[in-house]
């Protein structure tokens, strides 16, 4: 709905904005235009061919959504009211989306996935920038990464049915039970109420923790004390939480599915393929037994999960890429005689 309001208002908002700053562009008075808003792909912009005509470099982005619910999950669709999803791709073919891509310098995605949306011809613009990051003095704990039995694993996130908390409870039900894993969750939602009471139906209220929605530095010192992020999101755009497990040398264990798995690979991590929900259940479980058989990787995994997250998903490092970005369009710009 949200994308919806924003495709019918966004117009008169360039409107507005070309009526304040388009004689100043067109007199060259800016290097470069970026639109950072709205993040949808489905939002077009009049802007871009008007700058292009300038003869100023415009930046879209960065673009992200448009994930596609996978195969299997309609109830869950439905049970997030994501009805106009059905319909989402219509935007393709809206008035004005060809003309934008062709007057766009540069097109930050925020996804491989919203990448692929955008069309062959104009893909060579595309910058691969995911959205989120983190700031390192937030995260200044580090897991210790304790292999002492039972193995420690948390659930960051909403309650709700994209974000596989049920799933996980399921996968890990009978490795909670024994006494080979406690888990913590941290997180509110209208799923709560049936979640714990799943937990108290198989008799595993010893091994799990409900926490709620607590304060970001709670978050951090409870999933600072666990060796696992245990995460089936279904359908997650951005990952942030992905990240900030990660900064703590928290391993993640996701889904192998849009924009976690394009933040995990095997030296940081553990992917789990996609399939229909008993597949994820059953490959969760699988994978937890295994972790816990031999949970020696994890100190290494934990270390390069962090230290990729520092070298490349502080927002410094994310600010560095967009100058890059700039740079090379201003050079390339004063190659290049300006349209009169």
């Amino acid at each position: 709905m949200t994308t919806a309001i924003s495709a019918l208002t966004y117009p008169y908002f360039e409107r507005l904005v070309w009526r304040k700053f388009g004689p100043d562009i067109q007199a060259g008075k800016y290097d470069i235009v970026h639109r950072i808003t709205p993040l949808s792909p489905t939002a077009n912009s009049s802007l871009a061919k008007k700058c292009a005509k300038a003869g100023v470099p415009f930046v879209l982005g960065p673009l992200n959504g448009g994930v596609p619910w996978p195969p299997g999950f309609d109830v869950e669709r439905r049970r997030e009211r994501e009805y106009l999803s059905y319909v989402r791709g219509l935007y393709r073919i809206l008035p004005g989306r060809r003309s934008m891509l062709r007057s766009t310098s540069v097109i930050l995605t925020g996804s491989h996935y919203t990448a692929s949306e955008i069309p062959e011809p104009h893909r060579t613009k595309c910058v691969y920038m995911p959205e989120n990051g983190i700031i390192p003095a937030r995260f200044n704990l580090q897991a210790e990464q304790n292999l002492n039995p039972p193995l420690k694993a948390c659930f960051i996130g909403r309650m709700v049915p994209y974000k596989g908390p049920d799933i996980l409870l399921e996968a890990a039900m009978p490795l909670l039970k024994a006494g080979k894993l406690t888990l913590e969750m941290i997180g509110d939602g209208p799923m709560l109420g049936q979640l714990k009471g799943f937990v108290k139906n198989h008799g595993i209220g010893n091994s799990v923790t409900f926490h709620g929605w607590l304060e970001h530095s709670s978050v951090q010192k409870i999933a600072a004390c666990t060796n696992l992020l245990t995460f089936p999101s279904v359908r997650e755009f951005g990952g942030g939480v992905v990240l900030e497990a990660m900064a703590l040398g928290v391993v993640p264990v996701i889904c192998d599915y849009a924009g976690p798995a394009e933040l995990v690979d095997d030296q940081t991590g553990y992917k789990v393929t996609m399939g229909s929900r008993t597949q994820i259940v059953d490959r969760f479980r699988e994978l937890l037994s295994s972790i816990i058989a031999d949970p020696s990787s994890l100190p290494e995994k934990a270390e390069a999960a962090r230290a990729r997250v520092l070298s490349d998903f502080t927002w410094d490092a994310k600010a560095k890429k967009v100058c890059q970005v700039y740079d090379r369009l201003i050079s390339e710009r004063q190659e290049k005689p300006i349209p009169s």
